[in-house]
């Protein structure tokens, strides 16, 4: 979905996985995920002599813990059985650096994301019909999750997995505009 993102607002990049481990020291979910943003974005920037290198990783999180990918459909609807009626929160870690200047910028965007309750029959007909169903925490907002979704507070790109409003503010700062990117 990142890529799809930076393609609605026409920037030009290239996608080079970074393969980390994704096992690093953090005291909060924030911290993990731009520790998680800066493995990324330094590994590929190590193999590049110059560009600007976005480096991101994303999560939702509920009750202060991490809900990550199901493996199931039937882990997929335990997960929507709990965020059900519930307010959950999507986060995004995010690492800029320009190779050209040296400069970087880390952060974490926070989304909350409010869901209506869900009936047993809504999750069954959930799990059978979305395609995104093993991906975050088990739902998209590109996908049919929409219809369960009556609010979120924060950037909707960020619930995604790409804060590109935040992204192109830093960008902002670095001194860019988006025709350096076309």
């Amino acid at each position: 979905m990142r890529k799809e993102i930076l393609q609605k607002v026409g920037l030009k990049f290239t996608v080079i996985s970074s393969d980390v481990d994704e096992q690093t020291s953090a005291n909060t979910n924030e911290e993990y995920l731009i520790n998680l943003s800066k493995l990324k974005a330094n590994k590929i920037a190590s193999s590049l002599s110059e560009g600007v290198v976005i480096g991101a990783d994303s999560m939702i999180c509920f009750n202060g813990k991490r809900i990550g990918k199901p493996k199931t459909k039937e882990e997929a609807s335990r997960i929507l059985k709990e965020l059900s009626g519930k307010v959950n929160y999507a986060l995004t870690g995010v690492t800029i650096l320009d190779l050209y200047t040296g400069k970087s910028v880390c952060f974490c965007e926070k989304t909350k994301v409010y869901f209506d309750e869900l009936s047993d029959e809504e999750i069954e007909w959930y799990i059978n019909n979305e395609e995104h169903i093993l991906e975050r925490a088990g739902y998209s907002l590109a996908g049919k999750t929409a219809v369960f979704i009556p609010r979120i507070d924060g950037d909707y790109y960020n619930v995604l997995g790409m804060p590109i409003c935040r992204v192109y503010k830093e960008l902002k700062k670095l001194g860019y505009n988006l025709s350096d990117f076309e």
